[in-house]
Order: structure tokens, then C-alpha cells, then sequence
């Protein structure tokens, strides 16, 4: 086991710059307090390390007054297409210059390695903030022949035009703080948008530190806003102000729900990337060798704090044993400790209170009948730890089968031949993700056409890329984040219509 508890003289001075002040949000271009300020904690120990603005209705109010200004009185909605690519790519390229100061901060805030934080939260953002870049030069639409019918003896010129949707809310959680601010800034940006966010305040200080470098990238004050403080607070602010024409939001199903309930009272477009219960199927002629570790890391990875992670395993009877085997190997080899310690393989929980979670679950699954093969404890120090759990003996019926758990708890079924493992993928309220691991093609490709899921993953899980869509369907909401349906999501069409007879 590494050490535990983060040390804090291994931070950089770029780091130790942005850590331990207290922050505050940025409003038309300028740092704005607050009567109230939250503090912000680290999971390996608990101790406070920083603080940040506890915003109020009146903070959303300012912001979103300040991204309409710039929306319509400003140059960002007008502006080339080209000139915007090129603020973007140069805000890539600042983001990418301080990529060490950034993993370790985020290290810090939410206790994720710092290979975690540096891939995760650097490196793949990074990308996805280019390939956003490239699309601002591609917005168009179309031309059409009309009239025929209508108006015979007449000529007319259509077309349609893609204009920015207005002012975007974006409301990100704490899992992968960076990269999801990104992922909601990047393609509003790109569309000519502006842009009101609230990162979670549990991890706020990289989305604070990408708007001040959004600033020297070039961006126009007032495009870009953030205002930091609760989601009962500053979030349903932003989601009933009337200033706010569409709420891009990430988190759990529940308060998706409300959102969408509240948000349809002013008609708001809406990107609801929700909770997952995502569904792994190992198949008979799976190659284990590459399965099990596959299926380990699909879970385990981001400490199971991951929406798409692959928390129902279903195992064929004829392998279950050692899969089972192999996963309980993988799971009690993990070495936990602090997330800027370099042996790290998995750190804390990002809170104490979602360890209590994770480990009201496990006991759940331990009362209905499961049984713990692996894990399935806190450890005996102050970080928020929860040890890398296997779950045996699991049935559809339990909680810890068709609830999401989000952190590192993997409840393993088995099946039989005959079984339609379709059905039993789709045995779930939610729609995110799912893998099969299997070296039959045709059983393969039956399976991505007929599983309700927004991606499904052949012989691997939880492999994105800027270039692929991400959503879910059922309760796991609905839209995309990243590749062109994300900018799409932020356009509005327009039709003209011109008589040139």
C-alpha cells in the first residue's frame, strides 16, 4: 500500500499557486466574491485546500446578463468562423503548457492519480478542444428548390441557416471535473455561443483556472462566465432563468429529472448526460487473458467513479470460476493509496460522503444475499477510501444489480447457455454503455445492433474519442457530448425563403 495521505511538498509552485487561496468566480472577464465562501477538501485526508464563492440567484443573474451582453452586443456570435477556431486552438495549446500543473491540482481536489488526472483531464480535453476548434468552420446548411406546388408561376431561392442556440448553461459534476468542463464549453464556443458554467464544489479550481486562460487565449469577456457554489442554489438558478436558452448538464438520473422538469418551463434545449448501470458480457470464447484485466480496469478505472462504467458483469457458466478467480486477483492487487504518490493505482473516493455510499451498497448487496469474494471495506484513516470490490452471487433483483453505485464495486451474475444475453443487458432502467468480450464476429455485431445502449463497446469498455458521440437513452438521458452532434446541439436552423421572380 503507498502512502495515503497526499504530501504536499511534492506539488509545483504552479500548482501550490492555484491550491490553499481562496478563489473567485469570473463574471463579464472579472473576479467576483461573495458573502460566503465553501471549502474545498482533500479525499486522502480531509484537510481544506482552498475555498471558493458560495454563489447566489443574484451570481447567475449577473452571469447570464453578462453572456447575453456578449451574445448580442458583442463580436464572439459574429465573429469569423476561422478567428474562432484559431482562439481555440490557442486556448488548446495554453491548457496543454500547464497540463502538469493542472493533473496535479486535480490530483488534489478529487483524488485521482495524477496518470489519471494528466490523461483524463489534460491530454484527451486537450484533443477534444481542437477537434471542436475544427468545427466552428463547418457549420452550413442547406439550399432547396421549392414552389412547384404551391406556387407554380413563381421562382424561389431556400435555405437554411445554423445560428447559435444563445446562452449555454453548462452544469458539470466532480468525477472528471476538466475534461467535463471542456466537453460543455468547447462545443458552445465553437458554435458562437457564450457560455454561463458551475463546475461542482467539490472540484472547482481547474474550471476557474481554463476561464482565466480562456482570457489569454483571447476570448471576449462576457463569453465565457463561471460561478461556482450548490447545486440546489446556484444550479437551479440557471436552470429557471429565462436568460438561459439551453442547459448542457452531467450527473446523476435524479437530479437530470428535475432539470428536465423545471427547464420545460421555458422551453430550454437540453443535453442530459445521466447515470449508467452499464452491462459487461463475457461469452464462452472470450479470450480471458485480455477479458479479465479488460473487465477489471472497465470498473476499477476513475476508482469506479465513472458513468459508464461496467458495474453488472455477466459471466457464461463455463467460465465464471475463472473469470471470478482472475477478477478477485485483479481487484486485491490494486495498490490504493494517495493520488500524488507514483505507485498509486487507485486513490480515495472524492468524499466521504460518497464512501458512505459506496459502503451502504456493499452492505446492501451482503444483507440480500451477495457475497463479498473481494473489497468491500473502508480503510482505517481519514481519506475516503473503499477497497476495489467484488460482488458474487448476485441476482437481478438486487440493489446492487440495478442501482448505480459510482465507485468500485463490481457485482458479478452468471449465465447459461441458451440465455439471451441481449436481455440480459438491457435488464436495466438506464442506457449508457455496454461491452461484450467474445471472438464470434456475428454474435458481436448482433449484439451492438440490439443492446439499448448509447455505446457499446466489443472487447474493450470505456473507450472514447472526440470523434465518436457520447449520450445514453432511457434514464441515462439524452443528447451527445463531443464529435459533431455536440456542436449541432448548440445551432438552431433557420429557413429563408426569397421570392426572385
Amino acid at each position: 500500500m503507498a502512502e495515503l495521505s497526499n504530501n504536499y511538498d511534492n506539488l509545483s509552485d504552479g500548482a501550490l499557486d492555484i491550491l490553499f487561496k481562496s478563489h473567485d468566480m469570473l463574471i463579464g472577464g472579472q473576479r467576483v466574491g461573495a458573502s460566503d465562501y465553501i471549502d474545498v477538501l482533500d479525499p486522502t485526508n480531509g484537510k481544506v485546500v482552498g475555498s471558493v464563492p458560495k454563489g447566489t440567484k443574484e451570481s447567475v443573474n449577473q452571469a447570464v446578463i453578462s453572456a447575453r451582453r456578449a451574445l448580442e452586443h458583442g463580436s464572439w456570435a459574429t465573429m469569423r468562423p476561422y478567428e474562432r477556431e484559431k482562439i481555440l486552438l490557442k486556448l488548446a495549446d495554453l491548457i496543454e503548457l500547464e497540463g502538469d500543473i493542472l493533473a496535479e491540482v486535480e490530483a488534489v481536489e478529487s483524488g485521482r492519480t495524477l496518470m489519471n488526472t494528466r490523461l483524463f483531464d489534460v491530454d484527451f480535453p486537450v484533443n477534444c478542444l481542437r477537434y471542436m476548434a475544427g468545427c466552428a468552420t463547418k457549420i452550413h446548411g442547406k439550399t432547396t428548390t421549392i414552389g412547384q406546388g404551391f406556387a407554380p408561376s413563381m421562382e424561389f431561392f431556400a435555405c437554411t441557416l445554423l445560428e447559435p442556440v444563445g446562452v449555454v448553461g453548462g452544469i458539470i459534476p466532480w468525477n472528471v471535473p476538466l475534461c467535463q468542463a471542456i466537453w460543455k464549453v468547447a462545443p458552445a464556443l465553437a458554435a458562437g455561443c457564450t457560455v454561463v458554467l458551475k463546475p461542482s464544489e467539490m472540484t472547482p479550481f481547474t474550471a476557474l483556472r481554463l476561464g482565466e486562460l480562456a482570457l489569454e487565449a483571447g476570448i471576449p469577456e462576457g463569453v465565457f462566465n463561471i460561478v461556482t457554489g450548490i447545486g440546489s442554489e446556484v444550479g437551479a438558478a440557471m436552470v429557471e432563468h429565462p436568460g438561459i436558452d439551453k442547459i448542457s448538464f452531467t450527473g446523476s438520473t435524479l437530479v437530470g429529472h428535475r432539470i428536465a422538469t423545471a427547464g420545460s418551463k421555458t422551453f430550454k434545449k437540453m443535453t442530459l448526460e445521466l447515470g449508467g448501470k452499464s452491462p459487461m458480457i463475457v461469452m464462452h470464447d472470450a479470450d480471458l487473458e485480455a477479458s479479465i484485466p479488460g473487465v477489471a480496469m472497465g470498473i476499477y478505472g476513475n476508482h469506479g467513479q465513472n458513468c459508464c462504467a461496467g458495474s453488472r458483469l455477466y459471466v457464461h457458466e463455463k467460465v465464471y470460476d475463472k473469470v471470478l478467480e482472475g477478477l478477485i486477483e485483479e481487484a486485491n492487487s490494486i495498490v490504493l493509496g494517495s493520488s500524488l504518490d507514483p505507485t498509486t493505482q487507485m486513490g480515495p473516493l472524492a468524499s466521504i460522503a460518497q464512501q458512505s455510499r459506496v459502503l451502504r451498497y456493499i452492505e446492501s448487496g451482503k444483507e440480500e444475499g451477495a457475497e463479498i469474494v473481494a473489497g468491500g471495506e473502508r480503510l482505517d484513516h481519514p481519506g475516503a477510501y473503499v477497497t476495489p470490490t467484488v460482488l458474487a452471487e448476485t441476482n437481478r433483483d438486487m440493489k446492487v444489480v440495478q442501482e448505480e453505485i459510482f465507485g468500485p464495486v463490481l457485482s458479478v451474475l452468471r449465465f447459461k447457455e441458451g440465455d439471451d444475453v441481449v436481455s440480459l443487458a438491457n435488464d436495466s432502467e438506464y442506457g449508457l454503455g455496454a461491452s461484450i468480450w467474445t471472438q464470434n464476429l456475428s454474435k458481436a455485431h448482433q449484439f451492438v445492433r440490439q443492446v439499448k445502449a448509447g455505446t457499446v463497446w466489443v472487447n474493450t469498455h470505456n473507450i472514447l474519442d472526440p470523434a465518436i458521440p457520447f449520450g445514453g437513452v432511457k434514464s441515462s438521458g439524452y443528447g451527445h457530448e463531443m464529435a459533431e452532434e455536440a456542436m449541432l446541439s448548440h445551432l438552431i436552423t433557420k429557413s429563408a425563403v426569397i421570392n426572385i421572380t
